[in-house]
């Protein structure tokens, strides 16, 4: 577990490591860059996890299933609300669904702290939870990353998710996803994309998820502008800061 500056979540925890590029919102994705740092520190769980493409780190689609970390949540003593697989996603096609279930049962076995589950494959993530022995936690939400309107399909899919809480981040948001519906949903978090190569945020897209959040009873929440320089683009929309999260809907 490591503390987090994230705005979303308290922690993260990575029972896998490395994944795929799979869409538009993976091209300059944070994690391929922290993975590559960290193996250049000498953390073995990250090597060779990345490789070097037009002088960026580029995953290599190889994972690490790290079964040590399954124990870790049970050592956290105080409530956390924790970003599960910040460095992976634990829905990859190579993430053997015994290993999801063995993450599971580490979640259900330590309830006090509530576990943000995000994927870019919420079709799988729908798959595995139906057929499998899965039962749907109260302290489990589970969520699928859009990025634009090319993807807006992974709503629908997440819809399928047995879950107590789903919830889309739209971030890096690059696109409109006018097209969306938030029906079934329960949260919404919204952010631009930061970094030195970061695309810009129109701020029409984020009217559009405020409007569908509205529609749908669905809890918004609005972590950044993004740019180069996040924290001089800040965080306020129209006027004020917004933190919602949702409520349990079971």
């Amino acid at each position: 577990m490591a503390d987090t500056t994230i705005e979303w979540t308290d922690a993260t925890w990575n029972p896998v490591a490395g994944c795929t590029i799979m869409s538009a919102g993976c091209t300059n994705c944070y994690a391929m860059r922290m993975a590559a740092r960290l193996e250049a520190m000498g953390v073995e769980k990250y090597a060779g996890l990345t490789r070097k493409s037009g002088g960026r780190a580029k995953w290599t689609g190889k994972l690490k299933l790290d079964h040590a970390a399954l124990a870790l949540p049970s050592t956290w003593k105080k409530p956390r609300r924790v970003f599960v697989n910040s460095m992976s996603d634990l829905f990859h096609p190579d993430v053997p669904a015994d290993f999801i279930a063995e993450v599971w049962q580490a979640m259900e076995a330590n309830p006090r702290h509530t576990y943000q589950v995000l994927t870019k494959r919420p079709d799988r993530m729908a798959h595995v939870l139906s057929t499998g022995s899965f039962a749907i936690l109260p302290n489990v939400w589970l969520g699928t990353s859009v990025e634009d309107g090319r993807v807006l399909h992974r709503l629908d899919e997440l819809r399928a998710v047995p879950a107590a809480i789903r919830f889309v981040s739209y971030e890096p948001l690059i696109g409109s996803v006018a097209g969306g519906s938030l029906a079934g949903i329960h949260w919404a978090i919204v952010g631009g994309e930061s970094g030195p190569n970061a695309r810009p945020l129109d701020h029409r897209w984020v009217d559009e998820i405020f409007d569908q959040c509205t529609d749908a009873d669905a809890a918004f929440f609005f972590k950044q502008w993004g740019g180069k320089n996040k924290k001089a683009s800040g965080r306020i929309y129209r006027g004020r800061l917004w933190d919602d999260l949702p409520s349990l809907r079971i």
